[in-house]
């Protein structure tokens, strides 16, 4: 049976300098494994607010609703808890660890995850293909984790972590942002390889509908000032490329 990641009527909120500011407004959304669904929305809608929920970060604090992993309560877990889970994030920005290499920590978080340590010649095997097919030459491996990178190399560090832990859920905020074609086409092949060795369940939240064209939707959510504004399947993006957030942005003016 396929899991399911259900997000119901999530209400939260983020601490400022003025106190605490309400970012998202009550929203639904359930994703099952092998389904991928694309949230769009203007800058400030909440889009990144509901990855870094799902991921736990302390700066966002959930004011009521539900993250249901499988039906068991997701924001009564610790992040590493909901990393063990099954649940994946890709930041917008990632963060370099210095003095700890890509090799050390892609085994010691995929030891965290399984419960015991990977056998060294398959996992060594498994990361220099991984790599291969994104592109990264093999001094990445000891190099630390993202120092030194450049944005496409951080983007691409992403996804080879996200291809050798493997998964169920994966949230990808904003992979797109900063990478050249190329990079792109690289990464989202690295996508849709998790996805289809993996039944990879994936929710791509992005501005533009560019990654589209390489990581096909099956659903599109419309978010606007923290809620769902509009829900449908790839015809949707097509349309926010023609005519942007404006329909959405009056209506919700006018609300």
């Amino acid at each position: 049976m396929s899991s399911v990641l259900e997000i119901k009527d999530l209400h939260v909120s983020v601490e400022t300098e003025q106190g605490a500011k309400a970012i998202l407004k009550g929203v639904n959304l359930t994703i099952r494994q092998g389904e991928t669904h694309a949230i769009m929305g203007p800058n400030g809608s909440g889009k990144s607010t509901l990855a870094y929920a799902i991921a736990g970060h302390p700066r966002y604090e959930i004011t009521s609703g539900s993250i249901l992993l499988d039906g068991e309560e997701v924001t009564e877990m610790e992040v590493d808890e909901r990393a063990k889970a099954g649940l994946f994030l890709a930041m917008q920005y990632p963060v370099e660890i210095p003095g700890v290499t890509n090799a050390n920590f892609l085994r010691t978080a995929k030891t965290a995850i399984d419960g015991e340590a990977p056998a060294i010649r398959n996992w060594m095997k498994d990361v220099r293909g991984a790599m291969e097919n994104l592109r990264m030459d093999s001094s990445f491996a000891e190099r630390n984790v993202n120092e030194g990178f450049s944005g496409g190399e951080k983007k691409r560090n992403e996804i080879l972590q996200l291809e050798l832990l493997k998964p169920r859920f994966a949230v990808l905020d904003e992979t797109d942002s900063g990478l050249d074609v190329d990079a792109l086409k690289i990464v989202s092949e690295g996508v849709n390889r998790a996805k289809e060795n993996t039944g990879l369940g994936v929710m791509l939240i992005t501005h533009y509908t560019r990654i589209l064209r390489y990581i096909k939707p099956d659903f599109v959510h419309v978010f606007v000032n923290g809620r769902v504004a509009e829900e449908g399947g790839p015809e949707l993006a097509d349309r926010l490329e023609a005519e942007g957030y404006d329909r959405f942005l009056t209506a919700d003016a006018t609300a």
